[in-house]
């Protein structure tokens, strides 16, 4: 008899990964920890020797993880991280001479885009009210 399976659907959303190039930890370190503003949270020892690094950003972990022959800045694929502030992490992004993009305007929100320093694709986005 065939055991009754429940009926499968996505409840949620886990974490998100996105890679830099091998070796590039510690200066994903300190755009992502130090100027972003992020936790590092502990990966699990099985994964450890694979590099990269996990962070949390607000109740949903980020995984960092490490690839070579990747070019990130032809994809459109991005995080898109919900701020407070939006002027103010425009202003600080800019001092770090990052450049910053305006966004195709959406209602209820103000945003914006620019790339890491490994060229992946980032989103800030401040919602109205």
């Amino acid at each position: 008899m065939e055991k009754d399976l429940p009926e499968p659907r996505i409840v949620g959303l886990d974490h998100v990964q996105i890679t830099v190039p091998r070796g590039a930890e510690a200066a994903a370190r300190r755009f992502y920890c130090e100027l972003l503003g992020l936790a590092e949270i502990p990966k699990p020892e099985p994964l450890q020797a694979r590099g990269g690094l996990w962070l949390q950003a607000g109740d949903r972990p980020i995984h960092i993880g490490t690839e070579e022959g990747v070019d990130r800045r032809a994809t459109k694929a991005h995080v898109a991280y919900r701020v407070t502030g939006l002027e103010a992490w425009r202003q600080r992004l800019t001092r770090e001479g990052i450049t910053v993009e305006e966004a195709i305007p959406i209602p209820g929100c103000h945003r914006f885009e620019f790339r890491d320093p490994f060229g992946n694709r980032v989103e800030m986005l401040e919602r109205e009210g």
